[in-house]
C-alpha cells in the first residue's frame, strides 16, 4: 500500500531488537491498562489473563506496539506503588512476550519498573515523567537499548505551557534531549510526544494538535496520545463512550501532519482511519 512521504529527513527508530524506519506507515500503538483506575477502561484488564487476551486482541486488530501501564495518570488517581506495578505488569509483559512478536512498551515513571519491564521482554519505556522523577531512567535506557517515548506533561508553574503552549513545549523537548543525550541515549532510540491532555487546558491542547508539523521537523519521530481524552469532552460535550469520532480525527489529522505513531484505545477503528488517511495523501500532486 502506499502512503505519504511528508519530505522530512529519513530517521530510524531503534528499540533493542526492533527497527523502524521512516517515513513508512504510521505505527498504532494499542493501550493495555492493567490498572483499577485507568479514565477509560480502569478494572477491565487488572487480572493478568484478560490483560493478555486484550493484548492479542490488540495485535489481531492490527497493533503494532503494545503499551502496557500499571499506575493510572488519570487526574486525581491514586499512584499506585512500586510493588504493586509490578504485580500488575510483569506477568503480563512475560506473557505477550511468549506469545506474540509484537514489541511491548512499559508505560511507567519508574527505574525500578522499567528495568524489570525490559528485563521481562519490553523493549520501549513510555515515559510521561520524561525523566523529571527518576532520571536514572535514562541510564536504563542507555544500557539497554530500549526505546524512549520522552512525553511532555505537567510542569512547575514557572515553566507550565502558557499562551505559547507550542514554544514552551519545543523547549522543553530541546532541553530533554540534550539531558538524555548526556546520559547516554542515542537520539535514534527516541521518540517526542507532546503530551496532549497532561497539564494543559483545551486551547493549549488544540494550539499543540493545531501544530505538530512543526514538531515533526525535530528530527525524531512523534507519538500522539489523543484517543477518547477529556478534552475532547470540554470542546464537544461528549462522553467517554462517544468520543471516538474525535479521536479519529485528531489521529488522522497526526498522520497528515508526519506523526509517526498513533496510541490509542481503538485500535481497529484507528488502523481504518488511518490507512485511509495515508491512502488518499499519497495521491497529493
Amino acid at each position: 500500500m502506499q502512503f505519504a512521504d511528508h519530505g522530512f529527513a529519513n530517521m530510524i527508530f531503534r528499540a533493542r531488537q526492533f527497527e523502524w524506519v521512516f517515513p513508512r506507515p504510521a505505527l498504532i500503538m494499542g493501550i493495555i491498562n492493567v490498572t483499577p483506575d485507568s479514565f477509560y477502561d480502569g478494572g477491565k484488564f487488572l487480572d493478568p489473563a484478560a490483560a493478555v487476551a486484550q493484548g492479542l486482541e490488540l495485535v489481531a486488530q492490527g497493533a503494532e506496539i503494545l503499551d502496557v501501564g500499571g499506575d493510572s495518570s488519570r487526574p486525581g488517581a491514586v499512584p499506585a506503588t512500586e510493588a504493586e506495578e509490578l504485580e500488575r505488569v510483569i506477568p503480563v509483559i512475560q506473557a505477550l512476550e511468549a506469545q506474540t512478536r509484537v514489541p511491548v512498551s512499559i508505560d511507567t515513571t519508574k527505574s525500578t519498573v522499567a528495568r524489570a519491564a525490559l528485563a521481562a521482554g519490553a523493549c520501549i519505556v513510555n515515559d510521561v515523567g520524561a525523566g523529571r522523577s527518576q532520571d536514572g531512567l535514562w541510564r536504563i535506557v542507555a544500557e539497554t537499548g530500549a526505546g524512549y517515548v520522552c512525553m511532555h506533561s505537567a510542569a512547575p508553574a514557572a515553566t507550565r505551557p502558557s499562551g505559547d503552549a507550542v514554544g514552551d513545549v519545543a523547549v522543553f523537548f530541546k532541553d530533554r534531549l540534550s539531558a538524555i543525550a548526556v546520559a547516554g541515549v542515542l537520539a535514534e532510540q527516541i521518540v517526542l510526544d507532546v503530551g496532549i491532555g497532561f497539564g494543559k487546558n483545551l486551547e493549549q491542547n488544540l494550539q499543540l494538535l493545531a501544530h505538530l508539523r512543526e514538531f515533526a521537523r525535530m528530527n525524531r519521530p512523534l507519538l500522539l496520545g489523543a484517543s477518547r481524552k477529556s478534552f475532547i469532552q470540554k470542546l464537544l460535550g461528549t462522553e467517554l463512550n462517544e468520543r471516538l469520532p474525535a479521536s479519529l480525527a485528531c489521529a488522522s489529522m497526526a498522520v497528515e501532519a508526519g506523526v509517526q505513531i498513533i496510541r490509542t484505545h481503538d485500535v481497529a477503528a484507528t488502523v481504518q482511519a488511518v490507512r485511509m488517511t495515508e491512502a488518499v495523501l499519497a495521491h497529493r500532486k
